[in-house]
């Protein structure tokens, strides 16, 4: 049974480390059964290599970097674990209770996401209005385990299990990129910009706002807010990835050499190769923006794919990109089968709100123009409609 929720007056520690790297990322925690599972030995191919197959679920509510509190303690113990489990399960329930339908309306402006406060307003670029509620939210019940040990991070490497540094020209180009995404003030902050604003059209939005891309990352594959089912389909020559969110098929040829480094692409130019039973799976050739952290074309990914057993695969990866950070970073994880179904994310087809996006900075660059501001970057003078 299901506790009863808790009143507390602020969100979670653990919640707090995590939504102050992912603003507005609610998360409950649960525990899964050993990653070794009870299923069995390996399936194979015909070929008798493991048999990759199957539809996965990763999602799993332990955080990408570990929280700094956890310093480099790669692992909870058992008593730790449930306490965060407890903890969200409560944390969740609160939140799902039903709203008040004569409540006041929200603070001019929205409220900072939860876990962070006043002076972190706007990072998030939404205007903190509100987003998901718990219903919509599908990021698992499941902490990692691996190895019979619940982990504190998915990163294992650097030690402290957090992102390496950033270069000093990527950190000036994140500066110029949250400069685009002040989202709380209500106003055309960019009409004076000299250059092109960040709502001109379709093309200067990021790339999960035009479902070209997820707003979590594909490669590496990292759990996501929602949509976290993998369904892989095996044949001798190829490894085909198919991911819940956006959509994207991923195409793993097994042998073979790269594109020309010309040719580029949104999920990188996959090639893979068996070591042993492991498929290492090697990933360049990506676009200058492929959407992940900011990654750049120098971005390099390696991924190793082992098949534990017939419910269970282990995946491993590391992420290289000098433009980026100042050394590489791994992680790993557990991927539990699952008998769901990988559905269509028919994000372009329900992609309303980029007309209204667009058609709200119309109307804020007129309003700053009525006002005196500059001319601006946009079309004010376009039909808002």
């Amino acid at each position: 049974m299901h506790p009863e929720p808790a009143e507390r007056p602020s969100a979670p520690r653990s919640t707090r480390s995590i939504l102050a790297a992912i603003p507005g990322l609610l998360l409950v925690l649960a525990i899964a059964s050993a990653a070794g599972g009870e299923g069995g030995d390996v399936p194979r191919m015909p070929d008798g290599r493991p048999d990759l197959s199957g539809t996965y679920d990763i999602a799993t509510l332990t955080p990408l970097e570990r929280p700094a509190e956890f310093g480099e303690n790669l692992y909870l113990t058992p008593e730790q674990a449930r306490e965060i489990v407890d903890e969200q399960r409560a944390y969740s329930a609160k939140r799902s209770q039903r709203s008040d339908p004569n409540r006041a309306a929200p603070e001019v402006g929205g409220a900072p996401p939860v876990g962070l406060d006043d002076s972190q307003r706007g990072i998030s670029g939404a205007g903190e209005v509100g987003g998901y509620n718990d219903f919509w939210i599908d990021s698992g019940d499941s902490v990692v385990m691996v190895d019979g040990k619940f982990r504190t991070s998915i990163l294992t490497d650097p030690a402290n299990g957090r992102r390496p540094p950033m270069t000093p020209e990527a950190r000036a180009q994140m500066g110029q990129l949250l400069r685009q995404f002040r989202g709380d003030e209500g106003t055309a902050f960019w009409v004076d910009w000299e250059g092109p604003g960040p709502y001109d059209g379709p093309e200067s939005r990021p790339t999960s706002d035009r479902c070209l891309t997820s707003f979590a990352s594909t490669v590496p594959a990292l759990p996501s807010l929602y949509n976290n089912l993998k369904r892989i389909v095996q044949t001798e020559d190829e490894v085909l990835i198919l991911n819940e969110m956006v959509h994207d098929v991923r195409t793993v040829r097994i042998g073979g050499e790269h594109a020309p480094p010309e040719m580029t692409f949104w999920l990188g130019d996959s090639i893979g190769r068996w070591e042993g039973d492991t498929l290492v799976v090697d990933t360049t050739n990506f676009r200058p923006n492929p959407g992940f952290f900011g990654t750049t074309a120098t971005l390099h990914v390696v991924e190793r794919f082992t098949r534990v057993d017939r419910d269970t695969l282990h995946y491993e990866f590391t992420v290289e990109d000098p433009a980026r950070w100042t050394a590489p970073w791994t992680g790993d994880f557990t991927w539990p089968i699952t008998d769901g179904k990988v559905f269509e994310y028919a994000c372009h087809e329900g992609n309303y709100a980029m007309g209204n996006i667009l058609r709200g900075a119309r109307i804020l660059e007129r309003e700053a123009l009525e006002n005196g501001a500059g001319e601006s970057q946009g079309d004010a003078e376009g039909d808002a409609e």
